[in-house]
């Protein structure tokens, strides 16, 4: 491809040699230059491949982007170009490579605190009852039709994001619905097309510090920089900090909740507790009017709903197709319950800082259980704070606590389990500690009770635990399967 085509719609400068060149490849990781390719020079937090523009001109590359002045390479054929921003270029410059792709296809943006992943199972499950192939890209996964590819990233590096879109492009999707974080927006992750739809779910301080945001006023202006990269808003009316999120907005606004002056509003909400269900009932009035059942618990899964539902209007899904996707739509490790008695409901949650567990932890409350029972752990090498939150918030709200092992990293588990229980202390809240996972979920299998709600928190999807850095092969499912097993004899 020409240079010229790559650079189309960036302001640069020409440092040195000439613009009138062949491309062969994009790249932006110095481990992997090739001969003719165009090398991003990219700032990061330890490491900074400004540096070693000599040693990237040595092994061959014939274009160097750069967005601070370099001196000339002596004795290179090689064409350096500065920009004002390498990672907002690097977006621009791989939708080029790849032939433009999201333009072949409707694509949804979600941000938010909380709701992101669940909201995106939940619209492809409807739209793919509708008819419609959708590819979807998250925390959890990237799904391009049978294809499952793990996730680095919540929101891929935007040459990656361009190189999925062409995949998905090329496999038939006409709609791809993803996550987008603050940091890809921030990042410029995103750059490079335009959302047909940007949502927001919600907001609550997180993901502040070093690394991410340096406080929660740069983090809502991130988020909020997606409504300058879409076409149709889509957001929660009910969210305190709405109105500052979507502050300069350059496209077309509606909003959803369960407040009545919202366009998309849900009301008469039922919770429905049925042996290894546990769920909400509501009706919606507005832009969609339906009655409408999910099989997960809580006004945060009435939210999600909603959210999809405002969503997939615009693509005309008809009423019936809503209600029985939403009934079925599974996500793996949000509120996933695991049928392991009739006497008492079992589930899988990713809620691993205080916010997300309380949120959980009050939802669950609501079905009057005759105990509820929280396992957790906290990860290593991260807040010490998290764990006297969390440790204060399940002494607090559960009936019993049983403390235990989630990803240790560096650290050892039991020192982790010490600064819980320091959370504990502040409350009356009864607890056991047991520091392995797989006897921790024996443990609370064993000794259920009729009408408990038990709920395993903060490893949700992931299948692994990370120990001395290395990630062993865990998954709370195959735990659950081989502690029945052991059992039952």
């Amino acid at each position: 491809m020409e240079l010229k085509q790559l650079l189309n719609g960036l302001s640069y400068t020409v440092l040195q040699g000439s613009e009138e060149v062949h491309v062969d490849k994009v790249v932006y990781d110095n481990r992997k230059v090739e001969e003719h390719c165009l090398f991003v020079c990219i700032k990061g937090m330890k490491y900074d491949t400004h540096d070693h523009v000599e040693e990237i001109a040595e092994k061959g590359a014939g274009v160097i982007l750069v967005e601070r002045e370099v001196a000339p390479i002596e004795g290179k054929d090689v064409t350096l170009i500065q920009v004002e921003d390498t990672r907002y270029a690097l977006a621009f410059v791989s939708a080029a490579y790849f032939g433009h792709p999201a333009d072949k296809m409707k694509v949804i943006g979600i941000t938010g605190t909380k709701g992101k992943t669940t909201t995106t199972y939940l619209v492809r499950s409807i739209l793919e009852h509708a008819g419609h192939k959708v590819g979807l890209i998250g925390t959890i996964e990237s799904i391009i039709g049978q294809e499952h590819i793990p996730a680095k990233n919540t929101t891929p590096e935007s040459y990656v994001l361009q190189e999925t879109f062409a995949k998905m492009a090329e496999a038939g999707m006409d709609t791809v619905v993803m996550e987008v974080s603050s940091q890809a927006l921030m990042l410029h992750r995103t750059q490079g097309f335009v959302f047909d739809y940007g949502i927001f779910t919600n907001l609550e301080p997180d993901h502040i510090g070093e690394g991410e945001h340096k406080d929660f006023e740069d983090y809502m202006h991130c988020k909020g920089l997606l409504f300058k990269q879409c076409k149709v808003g889509i957001v929660n009316g009910d969210d305190a900090h709405t109105d500052e999120v979507i502050k300069g907005h350059t496209c077309s606004i509606e909003k959803f909740g369960l407040n009545p002056d919202n366009d998309l509003v849900a009301e008469n909400l039922r919770l429905v507790k049925k042996p290894g269900e546990l769920g909400v009932a509501f009706s919606t009035k507005g832009l969609v009017e339906m009655d409408a059942h999910v099989a997960t618990p809580g006004k945060f899964s009435v939210y999600n709903a909603l959210t999809a539902i405002a969503i997939c209007r615009h693509f005309g899904v008809k009423e019936a197709d809503m209600k029985k996707a939403l009934l079925q739509a599974k996500v793996k490790g949000r509120i996933e319950m695991v049928k392991v008695s009739d006497d008492f409901t079992l589930l899988i949650d990713y809620a691993h800082n205080a916010m997300s567990l309380e949120s959980l932890l009050l939802s669950l409350k609501q079905y009057e259980p005759n105990r509820l029972v929280c396992l957790f752990g906290c990860g290593g090498n991260r807040s010490k704070l998290r764990r006297y939150e969390m440790g204060e918030v399940s002494g607090r709200l559960a009936d019993f606590t049983i403390i235990t092992s989630d990803n240790p990293r560096f650290e050892d588990p039991q020192d982790i389990i010490n600064d819980i229980k320091i959370g504990m202390a502040k409350t009356d809240g009864k607890y056991v500690e047991i520091c392995d996972r797989k006897e921790a979920i024996a443990y609370a299998i064993a000794h259920g009770e009729p009408g408990d709600i038990i709920v395993l928190a903060g490893k949700g999807h992931e299948d692994y635990q990370e120990i001395k850095g290395v990630k062993y092969p865990m998954d709370e499912r195959n735990l659950i399967a081989e502690v029945l097993k052991e059992q039952n004899g």
